[in-house]
């Protein structure tokens, strides 16, 4: 699995050696930063420009990629013995999901549960900036079977949605699932009647919505620490 960038480079080299396959280089280093790159042990293979936009299919990775072993996905059964998870609902964009991630990880989020039957891990890695090899992430076919189960083991469960009412006016209970819907559509009436509470960011402003990922720090900050 390629990853690029220098910051998920440098985190990944600090943080996750052992997944690591080969380094690859695009752009002189100064002698020491080289150094500190080369004493880690692992293979560096140099680029050309064009290999490497190749590698990166043009994405923009500052001269700095790596191989790296496949992510393993969570098992989502392994995940109810926790008491923070979130569950992304018709969220598909890999920017706002390695966002996503890497709040979660900020904020100490057990896992992450995403309706999707695939998902490009590399591309979440990238813009998690690293964060996203810390998570345990389970993808899932059927949101309500994972909500139903997951009331079963005791979690109570909390919708994002503007006609929500503020954290602070909700006494959470400990082991807890927040779901977050995508921008455009929401979430659905039958997830929102499932909810223990509905929970919304009151803004200043009129406006629509603010972006998942946005919405979703504010959130995870207000539940963790309000």
């Amino acid at each position: 699995m390629i990853v690029y960038g220098k910051q998920v480079f440098f985190y990944i080299l600090q943080k996750h050696k052992h997944l690591i396959k080969e380094l690859y280089l695009a752009k002189e280093l100064d002698k020491k930063l080289f150094q500190s790159i080369s004493k880690e042990g692992f293979k560096i293979q140099k680029l050309d420009f064009k290999k490497a936009q190749a590698l990166a299919k043009n994405g923009n990775h500052q001269g700095f990629l790596m191989d790296i072993k496949e992510y393993e996905f969570t098992d989502f059964n392994s995940l109810k013995k926790a008491n923070f998870l979130a569950l992304l609902f018709g969220i598909s964009d890999v920017g706002n999901i390695g966002a996503i991630a890497r709040s979660a990880y900020a904020f100490g989020v057990d896992g992450l549960i995403i309706l999707a039957k695939n998902l490009s891990m590399s591309a979440v890695v990238r813009t998690s900036a690293g964060c996203a090899l810390d998570m345990k992430i389970s993808l899932v076919t059927d949101a309500m079977a994972v909500i139903n189960e997951l009331k079963q083991e005791g979690f109570s469960i909390y919708s994002s949605a503007k006609e929500g009412v503020s954290v602070k006016d909700v006494r959470l209970c400990e082991k807890k699932l927040l779901i977050m819907g995508s921008e455009g559509f929401g979430l659905p009436n039958k997830i929102l009647k499932k909810s223990d509470e509905i929970l919304s960011i009151k803004m200043i402003n009129d406006f629509d919505s603010l972006n998942v990922s946005a919405a979703f720090a504010i959130l995870c900050d207000r539940i963790v620490n309000d």
